[in-house]
């Protein structure tokens, strides 16, 4: 065979290989990731069809009839308000202190070189790490553990017996770290030289970090927030270890499936979910913003440098 000849049957190779990976980019993958989104969301379509459902005995799990009972009366159980609004209100509190907490960490792991600063880091992960059962099971030895003297008297007795006040320091701990994690992940390509520019420009530190730095971190710790949030309302082992006789959501279901599961139960999940979603939206967008506000001001400054260098004289 001739070396034209072996060079036209290795064209012919290589052009059937890229149509094949035409073929899988155009076809496999589409279908490989809508597969992979049904199989997310199926339990959700599940959750709010059966929000509308109206069972025939004590459990939502066979379809029976349309109704649209449980979103005319969502808190027709006992209990089931009191533990929603407990969740809401140890997810509103813990996320703010976490969040407000993460992110100062963040900026200080992100900017300067303290002592100490490598175990920061590491403990940081540690309750990320550790099994939930495990921390709980911890947590609860450690509240139990002030009821004796003398952490009692160091402690002002607050964390025992146990309750709210101990469902929120719970939630706080674990909500740190993903708040800076999150944050820090903003941080990792923040544009130093527009907070350089405001100082020269007469702004000091404080205005600089309102004016600068927070508006464009924003969207991380927006990210960071909902998160935060998302793991506070939906935490059932560690809440279950740290919350005495007061109840929470996912403690409610939990005691209630035993004995029914009503359509009210899925109607909750759903407002939570779509709650969520919209929230999500909301750091979307915002955080597009901010990334399209970076890229104005990049061009902007380019241009600027372009017109400044044809100006000078050579």
């Amino acid at each position: 065979m001739s070396t034209s000849e072996l060079t036209v049957s290795e064209a012919r190779a290589g052009g059937g290989g890229q149509k094949g990976w035409e073929t899988v980019n155009r076809f496999v993958v589409p279908a490989f990731t809508a597969a992979a989104l049904l199989y997310l969301l199926v339990p959700i379509i599940v959750m709010i069809a059966f929000s509308f459902n109206d069972p025939p005995g004590r459990f939502n799990f066979v379809w029976g009839e349309f109704s649209l009972n449980a979103w005319l009366n969502p808190f027709g159980r006992p209990g089931l308000q009191e533990a929603l609004v407990t969740s809401l209100t140890v997810a509103i509190i813990s996320t703010i202190i976490a969040t407000i907490l993460g992110t100062l960490i963040a900026l200080a792991l992100t900017r300067y070189q303290f002592r100490g600063r490598a175990a920061t880091n590491l403990f940081l992960f540690i309750p990320m790490a550790t099994p939930e059962i495990v921390l709980g099971a911890s947590l609860l030895t450690m509240f139990v553990g002030t009821a004796g003297e003398p952490f009692r008297t160091l402690t002002g007795g607050f964390l025992f017996p146990l309750g709210i006040q101990t469902i929120l320091i719970a939630h706080v701990m674990f909500n740190i770290s993903f708040v800076v994690v999150t944050v820090r992940a903003r941080m990792s390509g923040f544009p130093r030289h527009l907070e350089e520019a405001a100082m020269d420009l007469g702004a000091n530190e404080w205005t600089t970090f309102w004016k600068v730095t927070f508006p464009l971190i924003l969207p991380g710790i927006l990210a960071g927030a909902l998160l935060a949030f998302s793991l506070s309302i939906d935490d059932f082992v560690i809440t279950q270890f740290t919350s005495g006789t007061e109840q929470t959501f996912p403690i409610w279901v939990w005691a209630s499936i035993r004995n029914n599961l009503p359509p009210q139960i899925h109607v909750i999940g759903t407002m939570v979910f779509l709650g969520a979603v919209g929230l999500v939206a909301l750091s979307t967008i915002l955080e597009r913003r901010a990334a399209s506000r970076d890229q104005r001001i990049a061009r902007e400054e380019a241009a600027r440098a372009a017109a400044a260098h044809l100006e000078a004289p050579e």
